[in-house]
C-alpha cells in the first residue's frame, strides 16, 4: 500500500513481486518505483504485508540515487546508534513491522519535488502443507495504478510436482490475466494486467489490485509419505504418510459466551460449531463446555458423536445467549478433568487422540486473572497427555497467551478476524486438526551422520499436514542415513527409505538459475529460530530463557534476519542518515522506549484492525475516573454513585484510591495538565436529565485532548470523535470503526464501544462510551477515560490524575467495623494529613460494559479532599484545551 498526501501527482511507474520457491522455501522481493511530480515535498508510504512467521532479510531504499542498504544488529545497539544520530540532527527515520495475522513492514521518507524513489523489500518463509496442499499468499496492494505491474512466481521441487493452481483471489475482474507453466518438477506463475486492466472501471482512476495472490501446489510423494533430500551440508526430512485410517478422536469443545462475544462473534461461532459437529466421527467421543463468568456442561462426561447426540448438541449450541466475564482459568480445568477422568476410567481407546479446542475473543477478567498462572495450571493438569487448541477471536484477543498455552500443550493457536468469514475460518481450523493419523511420534536418526536436528519430537500427525525436520549432515558418514531414518509412533512404525540421491539433487539444483542454493540452511535456519522462540515462550526459569534468548539472538545474526531480539539497520553511504526495522517484544502492549513509528500525517490506515502496536484496548487497570453506570433497569443493583467517580491505582503499594467529584454541568475539570510533555486532558461535565433524592448527577459528556507540540486537538463527545490541526479537521462518529493517523498520533475508533488514542510509544488513553435509552426519564449517553500508568508523563504533570504520575506515599491502619458490614472503614495518612476511609467495590466497565467489573478500593470522602492536592475547584479550567494554572 503506498499512500501519499496528493495523490494526483505521485507517479508509481513500477510495481514488482518476484518469489521463488525451492523446496518449500519461498524467497519473496517486493519493489516498488515512484516519483514525486508535485511541486512541493510529498510523504509518502511503503507499506507492506508480509506474512506472519515469515522473516524479512533485507531492504533497501534508492532515493534519487543515494542508496539505503541494510545491516542486522542486536536491539539494543541498533536502537543506541539510531538515537545517536537522531539527536546529532542527521536525518534518522524508523521502519518496523507488528504481528496480526501479516505483519505490516511500513516506512514513511518525505520526498522532495522530481525525486524518484525506489523501495524493495524481501523476506523468506517455509510453506506449510495444511489440507494437503502448499499454500503461498502473496499481499499486493499497490494503493494505485502502476505503469509496469508483475507478480511472478517460480516453483522448484526436487520431488516433483502434482499440480500447480492458482485460485481467482483477486476477484473476477483479473479472469484469464493470470498464465501457468508447469514441468515435471518446476513451474512459472506470470500476473502481469496492463493499466488499463487494473482500472477498476473503464474511466477509473484508482486500481482493482487490492488483496492476496494465492498459488497453490502440492508434490509427487512417495508410497512411505516420506523424502529426505541432502544438500550442502544440511539435510531436510519431508513427512508426509497419508495411507493410513484416521485415529478416532475424544474432543471437548471449550467456547466462551462471555458478553463480548454478543452479536455477530456468537452468530458465526455458532454456525461454525453446527457445521463442526455434523464432521465428527462415528469412532469419536465428544463433548461442550461454554463459560463466561460461570462455567457449564453439555455433559459431564464424553459421550459417543452418534446422530442423536450430535443433533443435542446443536440445540444446546443454539441456546447460548452471551453475557458476563470471563473465567478461562475454570474452564478450561474443566476440560482437562473430563479427559483425565475418562483416562482414568478406562474410557478412552488407547489408539485415540484426546484434545480441547478452546474458542475465546478475550483476557480473563474473573476467577484467576494471572496469565503464567493460567498456563501452569492448564500444563499440571494435561501432564502431556493430550493436546490443546485454540482460537483467538477478533483484534483484540492476547493471542500472544493462546498461542503459549497452545504450545505448551502439544497444540496450536489460530487468530480468527471477527467478521463475515469467522465462520468459515473456524471450519478450515477444525478440518486441519481432525483427522489424526499418527500419536507420539519420534524420529531417530543415526548420530554418527547428523547433528544439530530441529523439531525432532511430534506428536499427533494429522492427515494433509506435514512435518518437517531438519539438519546439519555428515557428508562422509550417508550411509548411515540410507535406509535406516525411521519414525516411530503408538500405533505405527514407518521406515523412510527415501533418500534422494546426493549427486542428482546437486546436479538438479546447480542447473536451475532460479534455485535458492541455501535453501537447505535456510529451511534449517527457520525451523531452529521458531523452534527457539517457541521453547523461549514456555521457558519454566529466567535462567534458560536467557539462554535461549542468546541463541536466538546469534542465529538472527548469523542468518540476517529480523526477529524479536534484533533489529535492521538501514543506512546510507556515507553513515550520516539512518534508519531501524524493529520487532515489538509484545504485539499487544505496543512497542518499548525508542522504537516508534514514524507515520504519514495524512493518510488513514487502511488496515482493517488495528496496528498491534496501538492495540491497546485492555490496559490495566490504572489512573482512571470513571462514572458509575447509570442503572438500566430497575434490576440493576450494582450502582454506587453516579457523580464521575474516580479509581487511582498505585502500582507500588497495589491499592485503588476513589473519590467522587460533585461539580455542576459545563464545568470542565482537569484531569492531566502536563507542560512537560504539552499534553492537556480535560472533561467537561453534563446532567441527568433531572435531579433524584434532591441531587442532579453529572458525567463526563465531553472530552478533550490537546498536545501542544504537535499542535493537535481531540474532542470526543457522545456522538463523534473529532481530530483538529489547525484549518485541517476530521471526523468519526460512534457508529464508525476506523482510524485517523496524524503526527505520529493514532486515534482508533471500535464501533459504539471505545476510541483508543496513541502517541508514539510515550503514552495512549482509551475512552469509553456508555449509552442509555434515549428515552430514559433521568440518565444520558457519556463517556470514561482510562489511562494506564505506563503513560510517560513529565514530572511537571498535575491534575485529579496527573498528580499520581508521582506515586505519592499511602499507610492504611487502624481497619475498623464501617456502618455496614461489607464496609469496613480505615485510617489513611498521605500526603500529611489523616483521613477517614471506606473499603467498597467500585466498577471497571473497559471487559463488560453493562455490569462492570469489580474492583475493591479505598474510598476517600468530601470529593477526595486531603488525597488529592488542594480543593477539587482547583482543578476547573475556562477551556477544554486549558493547561491548569499553577497555583
Amino acid at each position: 500500500q503506498l499512500q501519499v498526501e496528493d495523490d494526483d501527482k505521485i507517479g508509481l511507474y513500477s510495481y514488482k513481486v518476484q518469489s521463488t520457491i525451492t523446496s518449500r522455501l519461498a524467497n519473496t522481493m517486493i519493489q516498488a518505483k515512484m516519483v514525486n511530480n508535485a511541486k512541493r515535498s510529498q510523504h509518502i508510504v511503503f507499506d507492506v504485508q508480509v506474512p506472519k512467521g515469515a522473516f524479512i532479510d533485507n531492504f533497501t531504499m534508492d532515493v534519487n540515487g543515494i542508496t539505503f542498504t541494510s545491516k542486522i544488529r542486536e536491539k539494543s545497539e541498533a536502537r543506541k546508534m539510531y538515537s545517536q544520530a537522531k539527536a546529532k540532527g542527521k536525518a534518522a527515520g524508523i521502519v518496523r513491522s507488528n504481528a496480526l495475522d501479516m505483519e505490516n513492514f511500513k516506512t514513511e521518507v518525505n520526498v522532495p519535488p522530481g525525486t524518484r524513489i525506489q523501495f524493495e523489500l524481501h523476506y523468506h518463509e517455509m510453506i506449510r502443507r495444511k489440507l494437503s496442499s502448499y499454500e503461498h499468499v502473496i499481499s499486493v496492494k499497490p494503493g494505485r495504478l502502476a505503469k509496469h505491474m508483475e507478480v511472478d512466481v517460480r516453483i522448484i521441487e526436487p520431488q516433483g510436482l502434482r499440480y500447480v493452481h492458482v485460485p481467482n483471489s483477486l476477484g473476477d475482474h483479473f479472469d484469464g490475466i493470470t498464465t501457468i507453466s508447469k514441468g515435471e518438477k518446476k513451474a512459472h506463475v506470470s500476473f502481469k494486467p496492463t493499466m488499463a486492466q487494473q482500472r477498476k472501471c473503464p474511466t477509473c482512476s484508482s486500481t482493482a489490485v487490492d488483496g492476496n495472490f494465492v498459488v497453490q501446489y502440492d508434490v509427487n510423494r512417495e508410497t512411505t509419505g516420506g523424502e529426505l533430500e541432502i544438500f550442502n551440508g544440511y539435510f531436510i526430512h519431508f513427512f508426509a504418510p497419508e495411507n493410513l485410517d484416521p485415529l478416532p478422536k475424544n474432543i471437548l469443545f471449550v467456547i466462551d459466551v462471555s458478553g463480548s462475544m454478543w452479536g455477530l462473534k456468537m452468530k458465526q461461532t455458532i454456525e461454525a460449531m453446527k457445521a463442526i459437529l455434523s464432521e465428527l466421527r462415528a469412532a469419536d467421543q465428544f463433548s461442550l463446555i461454554d463459560f463466561n463468568h460461570n462455567v457449564r456442561c453439555w455433559r459431564d462426561n464424553l459421550v459417543s458423536a452418534t446422530p442423536a447426540q450430535v443433533e443435542d448438541a446443536k440445540k444446546y449450541i443454539q441456546t447460548i445467549h452471551p453475557n458476563g466475564g470471563t473465567n478461562i482459568n475454570e474452564a478450561l480445568l474443566r476440560a482437562t478433568f473430563i479427559l483425565n477422568e475418562a483416562q482414568n476410567l478406562g474410557m478412552l481407546d488407547p489408539n485415540s487422540v484426546s484434545m480441547i479446542v478452546l474458542v475465546s475473543d478475550g483476557d480473563p477478567t474473573v476467577g484467576e486473572l494471572k496469565l503464567t498462572t493460567i498456563q501452569k495450571n492448564v500444563k499440571q493438569s494435561i501432564k502431556d497427555e493430550f493436546s490443546l487448541f485454540c482460537l483467538g477471536i477478533g483484534f483484540d484477543v492476547d493471542y500472544d497467551f493462546l498461542q503459549r498455552i497452545a504450545t505448551d500443550n502439544r497444540g496450536m493457536a489460530q487468530r480468527i478476524f471477527g467478521n463475515q468469514e469467522t465462520s468459515a475460518q473456524m471450519k478450515n481450523f477444525y478440518n486441519q486438526v481432525s483427522t489424526p493419523l499418527l500419536k507420539k511420534i519420534q524420529f531417530n536418526y543415526p548420530q554418527e551422520s547428523v547433528s544439530d536436528v530441529t523439531q525432532s519430537s511430534f506428536h499427533n500427525y494429522f492427515g494433509g499436514s506435514e512435518i518437517v525436520v531438519a539438519g546439519k549432515v555428515d557428508t562422509e558418514n550417508l550411509q548411515h542415513l540410507e535406509s535406516i531414518v525411521t519414525a516411530t509412533a503408538a500405533n505405527a512404525e514407518l521406515v523412510m527409505e527415501t533418500l534422494r540421491d546426493v549427486e542428482e539433487l546437486d546436479g538438479f539444483m546447480k542447473k536451475d538459475k532460479y534455485a535458492d542454493p541455501e535453501f537447505t540452511k535456510k529451511l534449517w535456519a527457520y525451523l531452529t529460530v521458531n523452534q527457539m522462540l517457541a521453547e523461549r515462550n514456555t521457558a519454566p526459569t529466567a535462567a534458560l530463557k536467557r539462554n535461549i534468548t542468546k541463541s536466538i539472538l546469534q542465529m538472527s545474526l548469523d542468518h540476517h534476519i529480523v526477529t524479536p531480539f534484533t533489529a535492521m539497520l538501514i543506512e546510507n553511504a556515507e553513515k550520516d542518515e539512518i534508519m531501524l526495522a524493529d520487532q515489538p517484544k509484545d504485539p499487544r502492549r505496543g512497542c518499548c522506549p525508542g522504537q516508534c513509528l514514524r507515520l504519514t500525517p495524512n493518510a488513514p490506515n487502511n488496515n482493517k484492525g488495528i496496528p498491534a502496536w496501538a492495540n491497546i484496548s485492555v490496559v490495566p487497570v490504572s489512573f482512571m475516573p470513571e462514572q458509575r453506570s447509570p442503572p438500566v433497569s430497575s434490576l440493576s443493583i450494582n450502582r454506587v454513585d453516579n457523580d464521575p467517580h474516580f479509581i487511582i491505582h498505585l502500582p507500588r503499594s497495589q491499592r485503588n484510591i476513589c473519590f467522587n467529584i460533585n461539580s455542576e454541568p459545563g464545568k470542565i475539570l482537569n484531569l492531566v495538565s502536563d507542560p512537560g510533555t504539552g499534553v492537556v486532558v480535560n472533561g467537561q461535565l453534563i446532567g441527568a436529565k433531572k435531579t433524584e433524592n434532591k441531587k442532579l448527577n453529572t458525567y463526563f459528556g465531553k472530552i478533550g485532548f490537546y498536545f501542544k507540540n504537535k499542535g493537535l486537538k481531540v474532542e470526543i463527545t457522545t456522538e463523534t470523535i473529532t481530530l483538529k490541526d489547525g484549518s485541517y479537521g476530521i471526523t468519526l462518529t460512534w457508529s464508525d470503526t476506523g482510524h485517523i493517523i496524524r503526527k505520529q498520533l493514532l486515534i482508533s475508533v471500535k464501533k459504539a464501544s471505545n476510541v483508543t488514542i496513541t502517541v508514539g510509544e510515550e503514552m495512549s488513553f482509551m475512552i469509553l462510551l456508555h449509552r442509555v435509552w434515549k428515552n430514559h426519564p433521568v440518565n444520558v449517553d457519556f463517556l470514561g477515560i482510562y489511562i494506564p500508568p505506563e503513560n510517560q508523563f513529565s514530572p511537571a504533570a498535575h491534575g485529579l490524575i496527573g498528580q499520581f504520575a508521582s506515586e505519592p506515599e499511602v499507610y492504611i491502619h487502624h481497619q475498623r467495623p464501617g456502618q455496614a458490614p461489607e464496609k469496613p472503614q480505615a485510617t489513611m495518612e498521605v500526603k500529611g494529613n489523616k483521613l477517614t476511609v471506606t473499603r467498597g467495590l467500585q466498577k471497571d466497565y473497559r471487559t463488560d460494559r453493562v455490569r462492570g467489573t469489580d474492583v475493591q478500593c479505598w474510598f476517600v470522602h468530601n470529593s477526595g479532599k486531603g488525597f488529592i492536592d488542594g480543593h477539587y475547584k482547583d482543578y476547573l479550567v475556562p477551556h477544554l484545551y486549558s493547561f491548569l494554572k499553577k497555583p
